[in-house]
């Protein structure tokens, strides 16, 4: 109990965990105010069994047993606030900071295997964080303190009664643990089919359209099925393993007020006790009986609290990039690989690479899938932190940068575009989010993007995730406008003009030469008519440049890029 609560407020930020601190003082109080209703009781059962019974003592029991009950009352009620505000708080900015450090995480972190982990801890954990951790921490606590005090409370009467309640908790205690370390046996399995639906659904989901193209509903379904199989064995196998233990427990809590009765009416036998202060035992053993039932409850799920803290920490140790550069300007956009090597899973992907772009030009990498041509641009930008040799910007190591600063500096158009499920003007505003509306017109026009305005609510129009609700030529001519908002120094382009329609291309390309001007711009590409014009092309192979040079110098050289243009056709091998 104590570890969970430990693990749980160190998870918590410092305003959060001053919420909990101050939740747990308020449940002390209401302790109190639980066992101040003793008193009252002794006080009207000596009367009635005294024969002094007035309407006197009736009204003094009452006005004893009211002012605890009143503070009882607002002193739960604030601490249910500021634990509900607490819990779901913590959920809340924990996404953020995941968030958050996840943007300094390499990308070569990122695959379907991550992301779904991701997904899972972000949706998943954090939702049973928010909802359980409330509940668990508020019960629990509550439980357990009532218990303490009230038992506490007892030795005032009788001091062999409350030594009966005492052994009766530490028993509940120690059976309590076994039902916390059966949960925690469990906890593994249920991971592992929690993170197998939720992954199996994720590639069922993002995959639909490949689903349908090809007729997978059998074999993708059966997958699902699969996963759901696994999940409805090990929850059946959970529930069942902790039925018996959690019966045990209940009887357990039972019998301590079953042991404090008979020992309180064996002691009123002997003439140890008067009936006042028997009957008083007897009801305290049932306020007894409902706080351990309470916290016994819920105790069995503070493991799972524990799961979901060290899920959440799983995620935010993961190894970041060094962020700690400095915020430079940069007064040139000149890029420099300096014999760059860099390896993903002990693959090389990139083998001792050396260039020089100078700003204001424009080069290309061409290649076959797979030569690493992706992987450079990556590097330039510090998506992956080179193993081997240093990438230079404006004369300084990439690596010196702060990231932010070094963002600043580019701009990236991808083959394939994502935009949030949110309006077009906030996605558009991710580039420049105190663009005015003339930036934000003038943006579109240059990439054609006048079909904004036909939609019913215009710039304030939802798009669905992903970009979903709008055609692959409108989304990838809305990312060149937010690019054009963010107007930076170097322009990384994934072959930008793919998945534009014939008639809208020539547009588009007055678009990205508009984009261009001025800037330094690296291609990715694989069309003679992108790459026709650069100022120096790069022929990626095995991740080594074998050939670089203008396109009329290429073409006087029998090798992959002449053979390339001499086939004339866009190969699979030459895609991105």
């Amino acid at each position: 109990m104590l570890k969970m609560l430990k693990m749980f407020f160190s998870f918590c930020d410092k305003k959060r965990r001053k919420q909990f601190y101050l939740a747990i003082v308020l449940t002390v109080l209401m302790g109190l105010c639980e066992a101040a209703k003793l008193p009252a009781i002794w006080y009207l059962f000596k009367n009635v069994f005294e024969g002094t019974f007035t309407l006197n003592t009736i009204l003094i029991s009452f006005l004893i047993m009211l002012i605890p009950v009143l503070l009882s009352m607002v002193f739960r009620y604030m601490s249910s606030m500021l634990q509900v505000e607490g819990g779901y708080s913590t959920a809340a900015e924990k996404r953020i900071e995941i968030a958050e450090h996840l943007r300094y995480v390499p990308m070569g972190y990122f695959n379907n295997n991550s992301l779904g982990y991701i997904t899972s801890v972000t949706t998943n954990t954090m939702e049973q964080l928010a909802d359980i951790a409330t509940r668990v921490v508020m019960l629990v606590t509550t439980g357990l303190i009532n218990t303490i005090i009230v038992v506490g409370s007892l030795f005032f009467f009788d001091y062999r009664i409350a030594l009966v309640a005492l052994a009766g908790v530490i028993i509940f205690l120690l059976f309590n643990s076994i039902i916390k370390y059966q949960g925690k046996k469990f906890a593994p399995d249920k991971e592992k089919a929690d993170l197998g639906v939720l992954s199996t659904t994720l590639d069922y989901v993002l995959g639909i359209s490949e689903v349908k193209s090809y007729n997978l509903y059998g074999k993708y379904s059966k997958r699902l099925d699969k996963a759901n199989d696994y999940a409805s064995k090990v929850y059946t196998k959970v529930e069942l393993s902790m039925i018996p233990v959690q019966t045990v427990q209940t009887f357990i809590t039972r019998l301590i007020g079953v042991a404090m009765t008979i020992v309180a009416i064996l002691l009123f036998i002997g003439g140890y006790n008067d009936l006042a202060v028997t009957m008083t035992v007897i009801i305290a053993s049932y306020i007894i009986y409902a706080s351990l039932d309470s916290m016994g409850t819920f105790s069995a799920l503070s493991k799972v609290i524990e799961r979901c803290v060290e899920r959440g920490n799983d995620i935010l140790s993961i190894e970041t990039m060094d962020i700690n550069g400095n915020d430079y300007d940069t007064t040139t956009s000149n890029i420099e690989l300096k014999n760059v090597s860099f390896s993903y899973d002990k693959k090389k992907i990139i083998d001792n690479v050396s260039l020089k772009i100078k700003e204001n030009t424009k080069v290309a990498f061409v290649g076959p899938s797979g030569s690493g041509k992706t992987t450079i641009c990556h590097l330039m930008a510090r998506f992956w932190d080179v193993q081997e040799g240093e990438v230079l910007l404006d004369g300084k190591n990439v690596k010196d940068y702060s990231i932010d600063s070094l963002m600043n500096n580019f701009t990236f158009v991808f083959q394939n575009v994502y935009l949030f499920n949110d309006t077009i003007l906030n996605n558009l505003r991710i580039a420049k989010a105190d663009a005015t509306e003339d930036e934000i017109k003038n943006a579109l026009d240059l990439a054609c993007c006048q079909f904004v305005y036909d939609l019913p609510n215009k710039l304030n129009t939802v798009i669905g995730e992903g970009g979903s609700t709008l055609s692959g030529g409108e989304l990838q001519r809305l990312s060149i406008a937010r690019a054009i908002l963010k107007d930076s120094k170097i322009v990384i382009l994934d072959e930008a003009t793919a998945n534009v329609d014939p008639e809208n291309e020539e547009k588009l390309i007055k678009a990205i030469d508009a984009l261009t001007k001025n800037k330094t711009v690296i291609m990715i590409a694989h069309r003679l008519k992108t790459v026709r014009n650069c100022d120096n092309i790069y022929v990626i192979d095995d991740g080594k440049i074998v050939e670089s040079g203008k396109h009329d110098e290429l073409m006087k050289i029998d090798g992959i890029y002449k053979s390339f243009i001499s086939d004339r056709k866009e190969a699979v091998g030459w895609k991105i």
